[in-house]
């Protein structure tokens, strides 16, 4: 028992340990590709300590060619669960590790759509430092301001690319969690075209953590090929005020939805967490028009009418 209990105690801190490392690996691939094509800005680093225990490794880009403001960030935290996680996860007395990478892109061209994604470990322990929780958590989304529907079938169809590698069920499933979670209820719409969302990834007899780790380091590495390729073909279309006016009205229900509604940003709030990173997916312009419409028959409609209805893309 002692032997078996050492066994699973030295491969969950593996775990813990070789997330870590992963997403200081993926932060460094996906700046890369982001500053390759914009061509321009740079991310500056920001690296930050929480006092409480741990702390990340913010890197934000701004002002750039494609970019107007985006940031891709990883951490690392510890320490005595809130009082509010406890009474959410229904335990006493509880410490926590949590690392991740977050990222949000706001391009300047309303033609290229905003993205966001996370990829996420947990583990909660008793207060003899025995792990009694442990689960992945993430996914990746797409928010256009004009809907091409070519660039929806391509993001899509690369995630599930990387789901079927692994369970063939994964990607209709993750797919409507998205549709699902990313929703402005208080708008009834999307906030945007989806993608996949899944939590609560915990062994089973199906899938063990190692299992876990293949499947979401392998959904981490098919960012950039699900992103770049749309930006590279729609970064440089000509655009008008209007369309411009429009992204930022738009933009409006990307910062309703992290704020009311993302249970991250209000972890990350509840938590100590830093407020600079966890607010680096506000966009920096931003418009609330009085009772806006778009006109009927527009590509302003068709958007919204698909935000209102999620489709399948694949």
């Amino acid at each position: 028992m002692v032997k078996t209990r050492l066994i699973w105690s030295y491969t969950n801190y593996i775990m813990k340990d070789k997330f870590f490392e992963y997403i200081h690996q993926l932060q460094d691939s996906i700046t890369a590709g982001l500053e390759k094509i914009d061509g321009k800005a740079t991310f500056q680093e920001d690296i930050w300590k929480r006092p409480e225990g741990g702390g990340g490794r913010t890197r934000v880009i701004e002002n750039g060619n494609v970019f107007e403001k985006g940031g891709v960030n990883i951490s690392g935290v510890h320490g005595k669960l809130p009082d509010s996680m406890q009474k959410y996860f229904g335990v006493e007395d509880a410490d926590f590790f949590a690392c991740g990478l977050s990222l949000v892109l706001h391009p300047k061209n309303p033609m290229v759509p905003t993205v966001h994604a996370n990829w996420r470990y947990f583990e909660m322990y008793d207060k003899d430092g025995n792990i009694v929780d442990q689960w992945f958590g993430g996914g990746q989304d797409l928010t256009p301001y004009y809907l091409f529907d070519e660039d929806a079938t391509h993001f899509h169809q690369t995630c599930k690319t990387a789901c079927d590698k692994h369970n063939p069920e994964f990607y209709p499933k993750y797919k409507a969690r998205c549709d699902e979670y990313f929703y402005n209820s208080h708008r009834n719409e999307g906030r945007g075209i989806g993608g996949l969302f899944f939590d609560y990834c915990k062994a089973s007899e199906d899938m063990n953590m190692q299992n876990w780790y293949d499947f979401v380091t392998e959904v981490g590495d098919s960012f950039l090929e699900a992103y770049v390729p749309i930006v590279a073909k729609r970064k440089d279309l000509d655009y008008t005020k209007a369309q411009r006016d429009w992204q930022e009205i738009r933009r409006g229900r990307y910062v309703e939805f992290n704020l009311v509604h993302d249970k991250g940003t209000l972890f990350g709030l509840k938590t100590n967490g830093r407020i600079e990173s966890i607010l680096m997916s506000l966009p920096p312009h931003v418009q609330w028009v009085y009772d806006h419409h778009p006109e009927t028959g527009s590509e302003e409609e068709r958007l919204i009418k698909v935000l209102q209805n999620p489709k399948d893309w694949v």
